[in-house]
């Protein structure tokens, strides 16, 4: 008796469809930026390496101010200023909860890119126009002491972004009216609408220019 063959099945993957949407946004209240600075991370790591020896040895320093205020920024290495693209990016995979698109597949779907790179961690950024003021303001830290967070806050800001979408998946007017939804509803940096740690203090949202 003749052995039957499996058929075999080819699986057809279609190239990408992926096309980029330059949109100019402007904010509706101010951006407040807070960084994890490059000397924090240095002296977190030094306390790691040191290990049990240096708990309760260390001499608190006076309080630099400038130093925190400059160094919850992020800049490149031409020393401009920009937001983390992860924060638009975010932004709008979680105002898919508002329309019922599901948030894994805009994950794979919307992409921002970078014009620059954080100078200290390399941080893909997006470039910010507007100019900062320092901001201060009380604060509880996770251990329930009181402190005052020093930050650079932008009252009028500005940005070009440049979204990489899957055709396939969104068509242009869908990506603009997400990034719409997401910077009326959701909003990025500090005390932004969407906080996970509190409902926001209102700041972070912005606009599309022109609309």
């Amino acid at each position: 008796m003749a052995k039957k063959t499996k058929k075999e099945e080819v699986v057809m993957i279609k190239e990408p469809n992926l096309k980029t949407a330059e949109i100019e946004i402007e904010g509706t209240a101010p951006y407040v930026q807070h960084k994890f600075s490059q000397k924090a991370r240095n002296e977190m790591l030094q306390t790691q390496l040191d290990g049990q020896k240096s708990k309760g040895k260390k001499k608190r320093e006076a309080r630099n101010i400038e130093a925190d205020y400059k160094g919850a920024m992020h800049l490149d290495e031409k020393g401009r200023h920009g937001i983390p693209a992860a924060a638009f990016r975010s932004a709008m995979i979680s105002a898919c909860r508002l329309v019922g698109v599901v948030m894994t597949m805009a994950k794979l779907s919307i992409f921002v890119e970078p014009d620059c790179f954080d100078i200290d961690d390399g941080t893909p950024l997006v470039l910010i126009n507007g100019k900062p003021e320092m901001h201060e303001a009380a604060v509880r830290l996770q251990t329930g002491v009181a402190s005052v967070a020093i930050r650079p806050m932008w009252r009028k800001w500005s940005a070009k972004l440049k979204i990489v979408y899957d055709a396939d998946q969104f068509d242009a007017t869908s990506v603009y009216n997400l990034l719409h939804r997401a910077g009326l509803q959701v909003g990025i940096g500090e005390g932004r609408p969407d906080s996970k740690k509190s409902h926001g203090m209102g700041w972070g949202t912005f606009t599309i220019k022109g609309d």
